[in-house]
């Protein structure tokens, strides 16, 4: 892949914009012009200086700007710029003293008075050449710090799409593994309700696979899906309570965040108890924050830490993952008692509408 050219990098900005720079120089020399009105030809001269200064800045601002997208160094540009902006000073006295002689103001030409008295256009001259640097690197900084912010935006949606699409093969070889568990164990019937479930619920992920946020109502619908397929495995072990406060069906939350949680208080908790156990999940609004407290009941922690790398890599991704869309806004709490019952408590900023979040494509 080849490098782009330094014009390509540094565009600059529109011409009229740059030419805009002019105006309040040349209201300046209208100000600084009205204590010499009064003076014979002195408003004539002002005004031909002043007409001459919009004449000169067109061709300065083609060739600053020819000068900035080629990145010319300040060592030369600068001079380059300063002799530009003399020239026409000079051709602008010339003729001025020229005008003079014609209307006799003056007994002859000399050429030693063309360079008397420059200031007046120069200064002006030099002053917009500034005025116009200025604006052309406010535009470059301005264009570098979008480029950083879609950078890292860019950064952030990969950094997402990796931690979701991390989940997919962990839950798939958990799911495979028990539908060849009920196989093994002559339950048929159920290894097929559980693939016809696997296959409702990998159809409603793949469909939100591009958003990073969803309703609750959307990534409750997977957490029932998935729940099925626990269901047709352990049956009437599995208890689910299930509590949502007025008005939070609308609220954001990231895709599957809910799932590894819900995953880990079945398959390290409740699957492991002889007689299952109850799954807690409540939901409630606390003005700017909602709140999801996700409970279940356990066994007591084994000595070798069994089980545990599964867990981890369930509450690492959800950490990673908040801490990436809300970050310094979110809070998670993870607590395990001498029974090995599970508490997982979310803290979320609310938002609530679906008016910017992608709409899924039908599933046929």
């Amino acid at each position: 892949m080849t490098r782009p050219s330094l014009p390509a990098q540094r565009q600059g900005l529109p011409l009229r914009v740059s030419l805009l720079a002019a105006l309040p120089i040349a209201l300046c020399m209208a100000v600084l012009a009205l204590p010499e009105l009064g003076r014979a030809y002195a408003g004539i001269y002002r005004a031909f200086y002043a007409a001459c200064f919009l004449c000169w800045v067109l061709p300065l601002s083609l060739l600053q700007r020819h000068l900035w997208r080629r990145a010319v160094p300040a060592r030369i540009s600068v001079p380059l710029l300063l002799l530009a902006t003399y020239v026409p000073s000079a051709i602008n006295s010339a003729v001025a003293l020229a005008a003079a002689v014609h209307w006799k103001l003056v007994a002859s030409f000399e050429f030693r008075r063309v360079f008397v008295g420059l200031d007046g256009c120069w200064l002006a001259l030099i002053a917009f050449c500034a005025a116009h640097a200025l604006l052309q690197h406010y535009d470059a900084l301005q264009h570098a710090r979008q480029r950083e912010a879609q950078a890292v935006a860019l950064a952030r949606e990969a950094e997402l799409r990796a931690l979701q699409y991390q989940l997919h093969p962990h839950f798939l070889f958990n799911t495979l593994n028990s539908i060849s568990s009920l196989v093994a164990s002559g339950r048929g019937d159920d290894a097929t309700r559980m693939i016809a479930r696997l296959g409702d619920l990998l159809r409603a992920t793949l469909a939100r696979s591009d958003q990073h946020e969803v309703t609750l109502a959307q990534e409750l619908s997977l957490i029932e899906h998935y729940l099925d397929i626990e269901k047709a495995r352990l049956g009437t072990r599995l208890h689910v309570r299930l509590s949502i406060g007025p008005g939070l069906l609308q609220a954001r939350i990231p895709p599957l965040l809910l799932q590894p949680l819900v995953e880990n208080a079945i398959r390290h908790g409740i699957a492991l108890r002889p007689d299952g156990g109850t799954l807690q999940l409540e939901m409630e609004g606390k003005g700017e924050e909602w709140v999801i407290a996700l409970g279940n009941d356990g066994v007591p922690p084994s000595a070798d830490g069994k089980g545990e790398s599964s867990t981890a890599i369930g509450l690492a991704n959800v950490r990673q993952r908040l801490e990436t869309l809300y970050p310094g806004r979110h809070r998670l709490v993870f607590a395990v008692d001498a029974e090995g019952a599970c508490t997982v408590r979310l803290t979320l900023p609310l938002k609530l509408g679906t008016h910017d979040l992608p709409r899924e494509a039908p599933v046929a």
